[in-house]
């Protein structure tokens, strides 16, 4: 059983920052990736970036330079930093695991999903 919480939205201005959690309770953690994702309204849900099991960290264009993502093992967390912030940033922000070493970025691939977070630049 798999289970994600994620935390930590809200509204910012632009050029703000925020930063989102993912907790993750699952009995292997270390068997399973974890996304990052994001769904805008009337949009698809599009990938933002990926932890893969070896630490290997992957990330969208759209977020480069201005996210970070990182994770805590001790506290079973993973973090989304999100730097200077863009109205066109807004959406909700999920994140989600699949039992496989590489994550890739394709949503389809992921079995498990948190509730998601909003976020909200203006």
């Amino acid at each position: 059983h798999v289970q994600l919480v994620e935390s930590g939205g809200g509204s910012v201005q632009a050029g703000g920052s925020l930063r989102l959690s993912c907790a993750v309770s699952v009995s292997s953690a270390n068997d399973y990736c974890l996304g990052w994702f994001r769904q805008a309204s009337g949009k698809e849900r599009e990938w933002v970036g990926s932890l893969d099991r070896d630490g290997r960290i992957n990330y969208a264009d759209s977020v480069k330079g201005r996210f970070t993502i990182s994770q805590d093992n001790a506290k079973n967390t993973v973090y989304l930093q999100m730097n200077s912030l863009k109205p066109e940033d807004t959406a909700v922000y999920y994140c989600a695991a699949r039992r496989s070493w590489v994550c890739g970025s394709d949503a389809a691939d992921f079995p498990y999903w948190g509730q998601g977070t909003q976020v909200t630049v203006s």
